[in-house]
């Protein structure tokens, strides 16, 4: 799989970019602040329906405009299609695949598939459980795209259910003994059943995947950090007690029919929780408060895990969901973002040798000698200017070896037709937040 094409109105600090891209490696040089990370952030956008750096949209549109919109040709196994996402600010997002509209901006979801790596990864080995549980989230999306409609559900449901504790408090405690209580807890039955029911298929797809997971885990990390202390993964889940002891470790095999095993005990969950529930007014069991422990040896890795550490169980993360997308029957997009210059000589060689093995891997660094020698790559420069309209991005393609190394100048003039089409296009852009 590789992206062929990019194009981008109005979002971050592009008005316009219009540029072909190739296979193997490609990297976007520029000084920090001036546009590259916006260039992957739509890529993974594309991929997720999220950004890896802010958690709404609105942030995503350029600086007074009220709406901006990425585009990808992705080229699998031979096949093209284009994937399109709208952004709109106050109205719903839409989407096209090949320039016809979709229903559900969800639909994209699979044309492109990304693995991202980036500085704020860090935040899935010391950040809270909300980081970790997105990050499985994503994966669990991209390996089967259904699990959005499975995760929007559960959302809805959660909120729904979460308004009723907080606004109907007081007839919920009140209970039976009046026609509002009996009614509030009428509708609380029906919310713990679609809870229950969502939450079940969403805690199963976490499963299943840590399963997949875990040995790329352990062996990214052992060949990252084989000084360190081994690395595993274990799902920790709220439903606690009420499932057998082991049920999310990832040695055991999961079960015909565990979602509704999980479904049965969710349910006795939340009888037992619900007068706590009613009184601090908040869902306090399901897939929303679990979490991903990650240990090394015998303690866990946050809190614990020295700083070289935990950058190698992050990035372990990652190169582990490279490696199980891969298995599945497609290489995804490897996207990287300034990371060769946060790590140490050993973890720089790893990353290395995984990207040189990528159908596509997009790079950006703030200098062109952060790219390690053994990863040739085609140079993309990217510079921003301060106009009157704000901060405006431009890229330069430089169709040239990021090492100048003569033995790969042949590639570089291949790539010397994407780039007249690409001048062709007019690649001029602009402006709004900043790189990171």
């Amino acid at each position: 799989m590789f992206v062929r094409a990019i194009a981008l109105r109005d979002f971050r600090s592009w008005k316009r970019l219009d540029i072909d891209l190739v296979p193997g490696a490609t990297v976007f040089v520029g000084p920090n602040g001036h546009g590259k990370t916006n260039i992957l952030e739509a890529l993974s956008y594309i991929s997720t329906l999220s950004s890896h750096r802010v958690s709404s949209d609105a942030p995503l549109l350029r600086s007074g405009c009220t709406q901006a919109s990425i585009a990808a040709t992705v080229v699998n196994a031979g096949r093209e299609l284009t994937a399109q996402v709208e952004l709109n600010d106050g109205k719903a997002n839409r989407a096209t695949i090949n320039t016809s509209p979709t229903r559900r901006p969800r639909e994209i979801l699979g044309i492109l598939q990304t693995v991202m790596f980036s500085p704020e990864d860090l935040s899935l080995v010391r950040g809270d459980p909300g980081d970790r549980r997105r990050f499985l989230d994503e994966l669990a999306t991209t390996r089967l795209p259904r699990i959005a409609a499975v995760r929007a559900d559960y959302e809805r449901v959660l909120r729904q259910r979460s308004a009723l504790l907080k606004t109907a408090g007081s007839h919920l405690r009140r209970g039976a003994a009046s026609s509002d209580g009996a009614s509030a807890l009428a509708t609380l039955d029906v919310w713990d059943g679609h809870l229950a029911a969502h939450g079940a298929q969403l805690f199963c797809a976490r499963i299943d995947l840590v399963h997949a997971l875990a040995p790329h885990i352990a062996h990214a990390y052992r060949s990252l950090a084989p000084q360190s202390r081994p690395a595993s993964v274990r799902y920790r889940s709220s439903l606690g007690d009420f499932l057998p002891e082991n049920f999310t470790d990832p040695q055991r095999s999961p079960e015909v029919g565990d979602a509704k095993f999980v479904e049965e005990q969710f349910l006795q969950a939340l009888a037992a929780s619900r007068s706590k529930e009613i009184d601090r007014g908040m869902s306090l069991v399901g897939p929303h408060r679990d979490d991903l422990d990650l240990i090394l040896g015998d303690t866990p890795a946050k809190g614990f895990a020295s700083h070289g550490e935990s950058w190698s169980f992050a990035l372990s993360l990652r190169l582990a969901s490279f490696e199980l997308l891969r298995g599945d029957g497609t290489d995804p997009v490897l996207l990287l973002d300034d990371v060769f210059a946060e790590l140490d000589a050993t973890r720089r060689r790893a990353l290395a040798s995984v990207a040189a093995g990528a159908e596509q891997v997009l790079i950006t660094a703030a200098v062109g000698g952060d790219i390690p020698d053994e990863l040739h790559a085609r140079r993309i420069a990217v510079q921003a200017r301060d106009t009157s309209d704000g901060r405006i991005s431009t890229a330069q393609n430089d169709a040239i070896d990021i090492h100048d190394n003569a033995d790969h100048l042949e590639g570089a003039d291949s790539a010397r037709s994407h780039e007249a089409r690409y001048h062709e296009a007019g690649a001029h852009d602009s402006r709004s937040s900043s790189d990171a």
